[in-house]
């Protein structure tokens, strides 16, 4: 009788052969006498240096306590981070007014989902919500004045949330816009295509610094008198012009990339300009300019800590506001890691996510 029958579980041993560990090392470390040698050179920088950081960073670090009184050994403190923390993500936002940026950002989350997920019938519909639907109930949670919620000035927004609004309303914003600014320049209609390209090549030729100066010191002095614009509201406006730019440059690199032929065998069928071009040029475009897209996104997301400079503090501007606190001095390097680290685990899950999508379209073709 066989385990099975008997009701037993068999045992399941893991095939693993030194031999096959050996010939991945030689073929991925050792290949040649240059890699073997960069290999070593790696292998000791890294045993230089990480053992003297992870005990910064670890075992000599501090993390309880309320004070910087706490902080008395000689690696991180970690405290500083773990008190200001809130800080850090929401800014001067009312603390007991914080679960209305949490819904809204799990609101976010449930509208994403449906539109990166693969196998989701309707998915224009998701996408129509999470352009039009979310950003109005996610204006009413964050500013409120409406529906018993108390009003929260921009002005005290802040920290990482910042970062996400902007990242998101330009990226909503600037993508579309960028799309027709690709059509327009390879339109054959000489007034349109001149245009685009005066557009395109005159927001790419000036620093983004500018161009967020001249949305917060600038821009007021054309407004009517008695009109004016929330300061966020204007700096995410420049953010949204000056990517466009960008954005169509990398969709007009993907229309170019789809052969001439697939629209002569549209037009063969009978089928209108628009539809060709909505329904079988750019989804292929789209396709392939999915690494452009991402990282311009990436960019993007790291190009928003820029808004400090016109008096709006995300997250890297909060750390640096933090470091000027008497009660916290000295604790530069704690906060610039502490940064550096959630800009890079945001940053990676957006390349992540863009290399799977990228392995799916493949698979498709």
């Amino acid at each position: 009788m066989s385990d099975v029958a008997a009701g037993k579980h068999p045992v399941i041993r893991a095939d693993f052969h030194p031999r096959r560990a050996f010939d991945w090392l030689r073929a991925n470390l050792f290949s040649s006498v240059f890699n073997s040698v960069l290999t070593i050179v790696v292998l000791v920088i890294a045993g230089l240096i990480l053992p003297p950081l992870f005990r910064w960073g670890v075992t000599h670090a501090t993390i309880s306590g309320t004070s910087r009184a706490a902080c008395t050994g000689d690696g991180a403190c970690w405290t500083f981070i773990r008190v200001r923390f809130p800080r850090f993500f929401y800014g001067s936002y009312p603390s007991d007014q914080h679960w209305r940026v949490d819904a809204a950002f799990v609101l976010l989350i449930a509208f994403c989902t449906p539109v990166l997920r693969d196998g989701i019938r309707h998915k224009w519909i998701w996408l129509l919500l999470l352009l039009i639907v979310f950003p109005t109930i996610a204006a009413v949670l964050l500013w409120g004045g409406v529906f018993g919620l108390s009003y929260v000035d921009t002005s005290l927004w802040g920290g990482l949330m910042i970062d996400v609004i902007a990242s998101f309303v330009t990226v909503a914003g600037s993508l579309p816009l960028g799309i027709m600014l690709a059509f327009g320049r390879r339109s054959q209609l000489p007034v349109i295509r001149a245009l685009s390209i005066g557009y395109i090549e005159i927001w790419r030729g000036v620093p983004l610094l500018t161009v967020l100066f001249m949305s917060a010191v600038v821009m007021p002095l054309f407004l009517p008198t008695g009109v004016s614009i929330d300061r966020l509201v204007r700096a995410i406006a420049a953010l949204v012009l000056f990517n466009a730019a960008y954005m169509a440059e990398v969709v007009r690199g993907g229309l170019q990339g789809v052969p001439e032929g697939q629209e002569e065998a549209a037009a063969s069928l009978g089928l209108h300009w628009l539809h060709t071009q909505a329904l079988i040029v750019l989804p292929q475009a789209l396709r392939i300019i999915v690494p452009g897209i991402i990282n311009t996104v990436v960019d993007l997301f790291k190009d928003t800590t820029l808004i400090t400079i016109i008096g709006l503090f995300d997250l890297l501007g909060t750390v640096e506001q933090a470091l000027k606190d008497p009660a916290w001095l000295g604790f530069a390097t704690e906060g610039y890691v502490f940064s550096a680290a959630v800009f890079f685990l945001c940053c990676f899950a957006m390349s992540s996510y863009g290399r799977s999508m990228e392995r799916r379209l493949a698979r498709r073709q």
